[in-house]
């Protein structure tokens, strides 16, 4: 019989982490994080990473298992996650893989696109276009050349964006033709979950989470950071904001406003990623009985 992945996705801080240990418990399994941010060790209160408290003693793979100074890709994730489930399957029925970062989501259950190698060039071309007409200019033409990647992409994240450029111009194609191309077949069954909110409760919940993540010591965890900020795994929502503060260009009640608006724009990035993929079944995160009968009924067949 083949093994169960049972993956949860959704927007930041609609709930994912206690549905999936809740399930964890339920069918007496492991825990894979398609976050591409938690498997950092020293990035622990800008993550949002489950407690030991509250992990309960389910064993967790992928949180705490690199350092910011490692390389860790998507692909890197896609090849240990799929030793990982070939381990679990052989003792377990059914596995649960979480997490809100789509670019890992797909690598594990549907593969990624090996794009053909650009000319070195290309990028250089690009790096020296970003330095002097700014990044808002090549975002603006990433939105003109490719709008369904540009709906998704973090807009302040330069890598990413010219990532996508240099596919574009050394292809031909763009980068979203690329994401789609790469579906392989898995020797696993899927059942895919996403969770959603309201969009004014699941705001409000960010503005929550976010207020609770300074409280407990988000500036200082950012500051032991910052001689590090140059690093890929520190381009992210929830510390590139608090760089920024720290380097003067703005105040802190400001800082404060772009961590929760920020989170807000990455949530929506989210979900347009997500609603994509015609396979995920969507419930309300407080809807434990129906997503229970749900599953039930799934893995019955």
């Amino acid at each position: 019989m083949k093994g169960t992945l049972i993956s949860i996705v959704g927007p930041t801080a609609v709930g994912k982490t206690k549905l999936a240990i809740d399930l964890a418990k339920v069918y007496e399994t492991e825990i894979l994080s398609a976050d591409s941010r938690q498997c950092y060790r020293e990035m622990r209160t800008g993550t949002a990473k489950p407690s030991l408290d509250e992990m309960d003693g389910i064993t967790h793979h992928f949180i705490d298992s690199h350092s910011i100074h490692e390389y860790f890709s998507a692909g890197e994730f896609e090849r240990r996650a799929l030793d990982v489930l070939n381990d679990l399957f052989l003792t377990h029925k059914v596995v649960i893989m979480v997490g809100g970062s789509g670019l890992y989501v797909d690598a594990a259950t549907k593969g990624l696109t090996s794009i053909p190698r650009v000319d070195d060039k290309v990028r250089c071309k690009l790096i020296e276009r970003l330095n002097s007409e700014g990044l808002d200019t090549l975002y603006c033409e990433l939105l003109i050349k490719d709008p369904d990647y540009a709906a998704i992409v973090d807009q302040k994240n330069p890598q990413r964006i010219l990532r996508a450029l240099e596919v574009i111009e050394g292809t031909n194609k763009t980068y979203s033709y690329w994401q789609t191309m790469g579906a392989q077949k898995r020797e696993f069954n899927l059942i895919s979950i996403g969770l959603e909110l309201d969009r004014e409760v699941l705001y409000k919940r960010i503005d929550e989470r976010m207020d609770n993540m300074i409280e407990v010591g988000l500036f200082k965890e950012a500051q032991t950071l910052f001689p590090y900020k140059e690093l890929n795994s520190l381009q992210t929502v929830g510390y590139k904001e608090i760089f920024d503060h720290m380097e003067g260009k703005y105040d802190y009640s400001e800082c404060v406003r772009l961590l929760k608006r920020n989170s807000r724009r990455y949530a929506k990035r989210q979900l347009t990623w997500f609603k994509k993929r015609k396979d995920i079944h969507w419930f309300q995160p407080f809807e434990q009985q129906k997503i229970a009968q749900f599953l039930d009924a799934q893995l019955a067949h």
